[in-house]
C-alpha cells in the first residue's frame, strides 16, 4: 500500500502512540496540546539538536541536522535529529560529495532511558524512512540521553521493524476513524502534560456522559 502526502501522519507520533494511544489521539487527531516543565525542556533540548544551517566534517564523518526524511510506504514523515554519513565501501553516494557513504540516525532525547520501546520505534521509522528514500540498508543508530550524556546503540531488528508497522497501520486506522481511545490510568499519567484534558482519574469511575449530565443537573 502507498499513501497520498494528505494521509501521511508525524513521525513523532510513534513514540506518543507507544507510549500512550490516548495521548496521541489528543494530539494528533483532536488537535490538543499543553506544555509542562518536561516538553518546554524537550523542545528546547530538540532544538539545538535541530539546527539544520549546521553541515559538519569530522573526519570520515559527515553530520547533518533536521533532515527531512518521509516514506510513502508507511504513511509518515518528519525530521530526523542527526543524521551521520559515514565512508562505507559498500554505502550510497551523496550529492556534492565523493565516495561512497552510511547513514546512521541518531535521535536526542532530553531525559533517561525508558522502560517501554518508544523512543527506539521511532529512531526504526527513522531509518525505515531512509532506506526508502536512499535505497539503502540500515543496521543500527543510536539514541542519545540529555541526563547520561551518553549514546545507547539500538539495532534495527525484523522483530522492532515489524512493531513500526503495527503501530503505523493502527494509528492510520484510528486516525481514518477520527476516533481517541479510551483512558487507561497508569504511573506515566502523573508526568503527562495532557492529564488535565485527558481526566485518567475521572476516566476510571464515570463515563464522560455521566459527567457532563451530573454537571448540568449541577447547575440547574
Amino acid at each position: 500500500m502507498t499513501y497520498a502526502q494528505e494521509d501521511y501522519l508525524q513521525l513523532s507520533g510513534l513514540q506518543h502512540f507507544a507510549f500512550c494511544r490516548r495521548q496521541w489521539a489528543l494530539i494528533h487527531i483532536e488537535q490538543q496540546w499543553k506544555e509542562n516543565l518536561r516538553t518546554v525542556e524537550g523542545g528546547l533540548f530538540h532544538t539545538r539538536a535541530h539546527d539544520e544551517q549546521a553541515r559538519e566534517r569530522r573526519g570520515d564523518t559527515l553530520i547533518l541536522r533536521g533532515l527531512s526524511v518521509s516514506s510513502p510506504t508507511l504513511g509518515i514523515s518528519g525530521k530526523c535529529d542527526v543524521v551521520e554519513f559515514r565512508i562505507d565501501p559498500h554505502g550510497i553516494s551523496l550529492h556534492g560529495e565523493e565516495g561512497l557513504w552510511s547513514p546512521f540516525p541518531v535521535e536526542y532525547k532530553r531525559g533517561a532511558p525508558k522502560a517501554c520501546r518508544a523512543d527506539e520505534l521511532q529512531l526504526c521509522a527513522q531509518a525505515m524512512c531512509l532506506e526508502e528514500m536512499l535505497c539503502c540498508t540500515i543496521a543500527e543508530g543510536a539514541l542519545f540521553y540529555g541526563e547520561s550524556r551518553r549514546r545507547t546503540a539500538v539495532l534495527f531488528t525484523p522483530e522492532l521493524r515489524r512493531q513500526v508497522c503495527t503501530m503505523l497501520e493502527e494509528m492510520h486506522q484510528l486516525c481514518r476513524r477520527g476516533y481517541t481511545p479510551k483512558a487507561k490510568p497508569s504511573k506515566g499519567c502523573g508526568a503527562c502534560s495532557l492529564k488535565e484534558i485527558c481526566l485518567p482519574a475521572l476516566m476510571r469511575g464515570r463515563t464522560a456522559d455521566t459527567y457532563l449530565r451530573q454537571a448540568m443537573e449541577e447547575e440547574a
